[in-house]
């Protein structure tokens, strides 16, 4: 397994038995974040498309830009899943892995705001344990090259 894949794993399952609240909060909010429509999806992180291709609850679509040198990618749901088959972003929601210099940040993730009723409380309305969680991840994402050239430059987009 490459190192990209293994990293992008080791932070799913960080942040599998966490949610941005102490409960689920998809019934806060009528789980607005899973109510797309045909062409909005979460953002796939590196090596992460391939694990959906043959998946019975959503479907991979090319995203109109690029990320990290690559053509970025999305996965669009039905709606509902196994929650140990959410994509990373969704585990991650409603939070944003900025790179630092040594490491890695969080910041309440710009795109969530008109969908997450969270995004107003910033960090400090969110579970302590969920903010650890994503803390590592966000670590285990940062070390690896692959994935911080994809968060650099998702980083660099959601700033202009």
């Amino acid at each position: 397994m490459d190192t990209t894949l293994c990293a992008v794993l080791k932070a799913r399952e960080v942040l599998q038995d966490v949610t941005p609240l102490n409960a689920d909060c998809g019934r806060f909010c009528g789980a607005a974040c899973c109510a797309g429509d045909d062409e909005t999806g979460m953002l796939l992180f590196p090596g992460e498309a391939p694990l959906y291709r043959d998946c019975a609850f959503g479907r991979v679509i090319p995203a109109n830009f690029s990320l990290g040198g690559k053509p970025a990618r999305l996965f669009v749901c039905g709606g509902s899943c196994a929650r140990s088959e959410r994509p990373l972003a969704c585990r991650i929601f409603p939070l944003l892995v900025s790179p630092q210099p040594q490491g890695a940040s969080l910041r309440m993730d710009p795109r969530s705001a008109g969908v997450c009723p969270l995004y107003g409380s910033g960090l400090s309305g969110l579970a302590p344990g969920f903010r650890d969680a994503a803390g590592r991840a966000a670590e285990i994402l940062a070390e690896e090259p692959e994935c911080r050239r994809f968060l650099q430059d998702l980083s660099r987009q959601l700033e202009l």
